[in-house]
């Protein structure tokens, strides 16, 4: 019985033939790829089937795009990901600039009450920001962390730096991860294939259907959780590389 075979994606074909053309120095590290047109023309093809292998590119981190800038061959080694420990605001390449958009206390929620040992009628603190890439925002950032009370049996100075920070442009892990305190925080997440939904969608001027990663991180020190986070990254926004080895 003869065996069935899938044809290989036009865009599959793309994405190997400017690879080449980067490994060949085509398109050298560093460079900007030529603009849509042209490259289309250049390689002979349509631009539905260029804008899928670009796409992919972006997503692999072969290239990186910037306003204004345009596509950018990628220059060694990614930077390492969401498997190290670090503000989201640090894994972007590029400028980065939080902006605080809410900072609060209220209910747990179910969602962080799956997560975090608070009593349901305690008060938790809540940061929500975004972070721009390039001056493209590029994640919405929603954190939840333990009630000062409880956080400050984990290290007295964390409430009042939570405090003190809260007007400036900072993630809420990014304070907690400050070496003056000396904490050995772990970090496990999850992720998912969402949509933006109307409220986010209102934040980054995008539609509600518009597709999303969701990641959703659980930080603790030592065995006590402290802060639970979710990351909102739309389609189209700089990639964050997740590098792994064996």
């Amino acid at each position: 019985m003869p065996e069935n075979r899938t044809r290989r994606r036009p865009s599959v074909d793309l994405y190997e033939r400017i690879v080449e053309g980067i490994r060949s120095g085509q398109y050298p590290p560093g460079s900007t790829l030529p603009s849509e047109p042209v490259l289309a023309a250049e390689l002979g093809v349509g631009r539905p089937a260029l804008r899928e292998a670009l796409i992919l590119l972006q997503e692999d981190g072969v290239i990186t795009v910037r306003r204004g800038v345009g596509r950018t061959v990628s220059t060694g080694t990614p930077r390492r990901g969401f498997e190290r420990l670090l503000p989201v605001e640090d894994l972007f390449p590029g400028r980065t600039r939080v902006r605080a958009l809410t900072r609060s206390r209220e209910e747990p929620t179910d969602f962080v009450l799956q997560h975090l040992p608070v009593p349901a009628n305690s008060e938790v603190g809540f940061w929500e920001s975004v972070v721009d890439v390039d001056d493209w925002p590029g994640c919405l950032v929603q954190e939840w962390a333990l009630p000062d009370e409880t956080l400050a049996r984990v290290h007295a100075e964390l409430p009042a730096a939570l405090a003190t920070t809260a007007g400036r442009g900072r993630t809420m892990l990014a304070v907690l991860s400050e070496r003056g305190y000396d904490l050995s925080l772990r970090g496990s997440s999850g992720m998912t294939a969402t949509v933006l939904g109307k409220q986010r969608g209102e934040i980054f001027e995008r539609p509600a259907d518009t597709p999303v990663v969701l990641v959703t991180q659980l930080v603790s020190a030592e065995s006590t959780p402290l802060l639970v986070g979710k990351y909102v990254f739309p389609s189209g926004a700089p990639a964050v590389p997740l590098l792994q080895s064996r």
